[in-house]
C-alpha cells in the first residue's frame, strides 16, 4: 500500500480563502498544487514544503489542460476556489454578468471535467466553493449570487452522476471571511457592524476556518458524504 502523499489541485489557491485551503491541506499531509491566473499573486504566495504553484485560467480550456499536464501522477482531489465578484452594481451590465458566471460556474465545471480522467480510480474527492449567497439573493451582485446558486446545484448533480465512479463531490459555503477582498467592509464600522450583529459567533471568519472543513471533506472521515453543501459562516445563515 502506497504511503505517498495524496495530490490535490486547488484553483484560486494562492490567496484569500484558496490560500487558506492550500495551507490547511498541506498541514494535513496532502501534496498541493495551488493554481492562480496571476503570476504576481503566485509571487506573493509564501513558499512552503508540500505546496507547488502553477498558472491556470479557469475560463480557458487550453490553460486548464496545460496546468493539469504539469501535475504528475494521479489526482486524488480537486478544490474549485477560483472566483470573482465585481464592484457593487456592476454585474447588472451584461458583459460583467457573463464574466462572473464564466469564472465562478462555468470555470468550476470546466476544471471538474478536465480533472476527472486524472482521478484515482478507486477514490477521488471534489470540493467546490459555494457561498451563503447560494441560499440568499443579492441586490448588488446578481451574477455572483446566481453563479454560487449554480455551484450548489452543480455539486449535487455531479455527486449523483459520479458516485458510481467513486468520486465524492461536496461544497463549502463560506460566510463573511476576512480576506483582502473584504477588507473595505471590515474597515468600515457602518458596514461591518450589521454583519457581526447577524453572525451569532460575532466575528469574521478566516481562510483557515474554511481550510479546516475542506481538509475534513478530503479525509476518510467524510467517506460517506457526497452532495453536501456545508455552511461555514459562524451561524449567519441560521438567522
Amino acid at each position: 500500500m502506497s504511503t505517498a502523499p495524496k495530490t490535490v489541485l486547488v484553483t484560486g489557491g494562492t490567496s484569500g480563502i484558496g490560500g487558506g485551503i492550500s495551507n490547511a491541506l498541506a498541514d494535513g499531509g496532502f501534496r498541493v498544487f495551488a493554481a492562480s491566473n496571476s503570476e504576481e499573486e503566485i509571487g506573493r504566495f509564501p513558499k512552503r514544503e508540500g505546496i507547488f504553484t502553477l498558472l491556470m485560467d479557469v475560463t480557458e480550456q487550453v490553460s486548464v489542460d496545460q496546468a493539469l499536464r504539469v501535475i504528475d501522477g494521479e489526482l486524488y482531489g480537486l478544490v474549485n476556489c477560483a472566483g470573482i465578484i465585481q464592484r457593487a452594481g456592476a454585474e447588472f451590465e451584461i458583459e460583467k454578468f457573463i464574466r462572473t458566471i464564466d469564472v465562478n460556474l462555468v470555470g468550476t465545471m470546466r476544471v471538474c471535467l478536465a480533472a476527472k480522467p486524472r482521478f484515482c480510480k478507486d477514490e477521488a474527492v471534489i470540493v467546490n466553493t459555494a457561498s451563503m449567497l447560494s441560499f440568499f439573493g443579492s441586490a448588488m451582485a446578481p451574477a455572483y449570487a446566481a453563479s454560487k446558486g449554480g455551484v450548489a446545484q452543480l455539486t449535487k448533480s455531479l455527486a449523483t452522476a459520479w458516485a458510481p465512479d467513486s468520486v465524492r463531490v461536496n461544497a463549502v459555503a463560506p460566510g463573511w471571511i476576512a480576506t483582502p477582498l473584504t477588507q473595505p467592509l471590515q474597515g468600515d464600522a457602518a458596514k461591518s457592524e450589521p454583519i457581526l450583529q447577524r453572525t451569532p459567533m460575532k466575528r469574521w471568519g478566516t481562510p483557515q476556518d474554511i481550510g479546516g472543513v475542506v481538509r475534513f471533506l478530503m479525509s476518510d472521515e467524510a467517506r460517506f458524504m457526497t452532495g453536501a453543501i456545508i455552511p461555514v459562516d459562524g451561524g449567519y445563515s441560521a438567522n
